[in-house]
């Protein structure tokens, strides 16, 4: 069971590329969300359909809004980044009509955007050429920072399972703590009654 869980963290840590192509009408805008966690590498890859009669402005912004990538006429490209913390980060592409274009209400540019984060998002092929490494040095590089990851991602669960963990503990202990006072309360209200009424009945001379 265990090293089902390890291939499927691994086949996971794999797969951390997402492709996506849309239509973008004039005048409107369109984000995608990408969660990332600290010390994430991130590169983006795009590329916009031609035309003369609209301007295409891409924005990358993290979840407070400060702008981490910004292109205006974005046609093609790339953008990259590296994440000081967890965050959730916003890319979006807004289309504007140019000055003195006459755009008709059913124009749209065809966008194409590729996202890759951690181990997928580094080129190797770079890194050999760079440090000239050896078919398998690359191989072994890529295994070392696929295991990498993977301990990082184990500790981000285990972490988490320890928050929640505490937090059941604190919301335990709160829920306890609320029933013995509802219950001392009860318990007084109840006394409280008790003498009033028995005091009651006296000067009424009842009992």
């Amino acid at each position: 069971m265990a090293a089902r869980c390890v291939a499927l963290l691994f086949v996971g840590l794999v797969a951390c590329a997402a492709g996506i192509s849309f239509h973008l009408p004039v005048s409107t805008r369109k984000c995608l969300q990408e969660d990332v966690h600290k010390d994430v590498l991130v590169v983006g890859n795009y590329e916009v359909e031609a035309s003369d009669l609209t301007l295409i402005t891409l924005d990358v912004t993290d979840s407070r809004g400060h702008p981490v990538y910004r292109k205006e006429d974005a046609v093609k490209g790339k953008f990259a980044f590296t994440s000081d913390d967890y965050d959730v980060f916003n890319i979006c592409f807004g289309s504007d009509a140019l000055e003195g274009a006459v755009v008709p209400d059913d124009h749209t540019r065809l966008v194409k955007l590729t996202v890759k984060s951690g181990v997928d998002a580094k080129s190797y092929t770079e890194l050999a050429k760079a440090e000239k490494l050896k078919p398998m040095e690359v191989e072994l590089k890529k295994l070392e920072d696929l295991a990498e990851a993977a301990l990082q991602e184990f500790a981000r669960m285990k972490q988490r399972e320890a928050e929640h963990r505490d937090t059941n503990e604190s919301t335990n202990q709160r829920l306890l703590h609320f029933s013995v006072f509802s219950m001392v309360c009860l318990f007084a209200l109840a006394a409280i009654q008790v003498v009033y009424l028995k005091r009651y009945f006296k000067q009424k001379k009842l009992i």
